[in-house]
């Protein structure tokens, strides 16, 4: 059975007003369209939906059961049409996002409350988890974003680049390093080091770092969190090498970040999500001030 919207509109219009003619005013349409337009949807139904005289308009049994429940329908499609556009608009939606926990409470609370004051109707889910979860639950549907740093990825996730995110070092404020804008590897020599546990990316990263420079990396402490290395470097029992988001959890701290060269060591950090489904807008809005946060948050080059 084939019939469109727009006949549907034309009977109830008649049904409402009585009159083909106000009906085609009100829809914007001419009289003789409306007209065949209500006859082509009676042919389509096989059966009479207006008793049409001289003197009046009026539905069928027929008509009314019609009308009873393609009100009720078109009803629905509005309330469709409607929300499809609020969704569009960000008026309302939701987002579910997946990051590593350091990311997740350094920097995904200020890109919320941003995004918040700008689509108070779009809700924003945060899971903070580990790298493999963050994948799995992006590819399964589960998250609609994830944030991070990832070694590879499967071929059905896509990455979006929002920052590249070179390793600065970390020391107490009146450390002699800190008088330095960018330091080099090789001032680390001889230097208490803070790393992080071999399970973690950024260990790495800072093994080829020394090196580079051909210097023997010894930790003098080594920890699983970030926030740990922090609090060592505050207490004053070393310096640490740490990615540059880091620098938002050190706020509050007797630590200071500074960048570090030759050679400039960083990874980009990024937005994954299924390259099989449409980012919804919101994610792309959320997506974009995240960028922005990240960027704000991020020291100049050296």
């Amino acid at each position: 059975m084939r019939f469109t919207l727009r006949q549907i509109e034309a009977v109830l219009a008649v049904a409402e007003l009585g009159n083909f003619s106000r009906a085609a005013e009100r829809l914007g349409s001419t009289q003789p369209a409306l007209s065949q337009a209500v006859r082509d949807l009676e042919a389509e139904l096989d059966v009479r939906l207006f008793d049409r005289t001289t003197r009046r308009v009026e539905l069928t049994e027929a008509g009314r059961a019609f009308r009873d429940q393609a009100a009720k329908g078109l009803d629905e499609i509005d309330r469709a049409v409607g929300h499809a556009r609020d969704l569009a608009a960000l008026r309302r939606g939701r987002i579910h996002i997946a990051a590593p926990p350091l990311l997740a409470a350094a920097v995904l609370p200020q890109a919320i409350v941003e995004f918040r004051a700008e689509h108070p109707g779009v809700d924003v889910a945060v899971e903070d988890v580990g790298t493999d979860r963050i994948v799995a639950g992006v590819a399964s549907g589960q998250a609609d974003l994830g944030i991070g740093t990832f070694q590879s990825l499967d071929p059905g996730l896509e990455r979006l680049p929002i920052i590249r995110d070179d390793l600065m070092l970390f020391c107490p404020p009146d450390h002699p390093l800190a008088a330095s804008p960018a330091p080099g590897w090789r001032d680390l020599a001889g230097e208490p080091l803070i790393a992080l546990t071999r399970e973690s990316g950024i260990r790495l990263l800072v093994e080829i770092g020394f090196e580079t420079v051909e210097q023997p990396l010894r930790p003098a402490h080594e920890v699983h969190q970030i926030a740990t290395a922090l609090a060592l470097v505050a207490a004053g029992l070393g310096v640490t090498v740490l990615p540059t988001y880091a620098l938002a959890a050190a706020e509050g701290r007797a630590v200071v970040g500074r960048s570090l060269a030759d050679p400039v060591i960083g990874r980009e950090v990024v937005v994954i999500h299924p390259s099989d489904r449409a980012l919804s807008p919101a994610a792309r809005a959320f997506t974009d001030r995240l960028r922005r946060v990240v960027r704000r948050l991020s020291p100049p080059g050296p």
